[in-house]
């Protein structure tokens, strides 16, 4: 690990953590090996949110080759999206990918991603749901079926031409991304959803591409107790824009 900034790096790369000293040591060699044959400048943001595990040693005790890699710990565990919050906050790149320690889209589908920025996107989210997507390894059936069920009563409620807004990869032009996280306020898993409303009401424009994706059996999700956060949360989040108006840019 390094404390040294790269200056005004194209891209940064938050990762938010958990109990996660058996993930994430290979998830950042993965990531210093993807671009050690890069001209791209490159910071990584690691947002320990309150692990008790050695999720903190095994970030301070990465080689990071010279990346800059600079670790933000919460004091107690506060959830995903308040985690990727306090990291977008942080980032300097020009772009700003958002992904998970497990790596279930690897590091080198950026090279799908990044051309939309230039095409004139503010946002572009990977997704599990289009025709190119390719999917490695399945969730489980109940997994599938819930998660099924939670997307079908999304669409109803919000975000009707976006097929999946919980993929972990996500990319943003450095100005969305902070206008965006501002205005965040879900800390748990329906945060994504806040994201792309918020861009939406934001006038960013969105893109979905279809990426690689491998469950990971060690997943922390809990199909039941998680969809019903998900339904409470979804319905928070229609009720604190309700008020927005379009292209309220900040």
């Amino acid at each position: 690990m390094t404390d040294s900034d790269t200056a005004d790096p194209q891209l940064s790369i938050v990762m938010p953590a958990f109990n996660e000293d058996r993930r994430l040591g290979p998830a950042l060699d993965q990531i210093k090996r993807h671009f050690e044959s890069s001209p791209m400048t490159v910071e990584i943001i690691i947002v320990d949110d309150g692990s008790t595990d050695d999720t903190t040693g095994v970030a301070e005790r990465f080689d990071s080759g010279g990346m800059t890699v600079r670790l933000i710990r919460n004091r107690v565990n506060r959830g995903k999206g308040y985690s990727v919050r306090r990291g977008m906050r942080k980032a300097a790149g020009t772009m700003i990918l958002m992904t998970d320690t497990d790596q279930s889209t690897p590091i080198y589908e950026l090279a799908k991603v990044v051309p939309f920025l230039s095409d004139g996107y503010d946002v572009v989210i990977g997704s599990r749901d289009l025709d190119e997507s390719q999917i490695m390894q399945r969730q489980p059936h109940h997994r599938h079926g819930m998660g099924l069920l939670m997307r079908g009563l999304r669409r109803k409620l919000m975000l009707r031409d976006i097929r999946d807004t919980q993929c972990g990869f996500k990319l943003f032009s450095r100005s969305a991304g902070k206008a965006i996280f501002r205005r965040v306020r879900e800390e748990g898993f329906p945060f994504d959803c806040e994201a792309l409303m918020l861009a939406r009401k934001l006038g960013y424009r969105i893109k979905e591409v279809g990426v690689i994706w491998c469950n990971d059996p060690d997943s922390r999700v809990r199909p039941v107790r998680d969809s019903i956060r998900m339904v409470i949360g979804l319905v928070r989040i229609l009720w604190r824009l309700r008020g927005m108006k379009d292209q309220e840019r900040i």
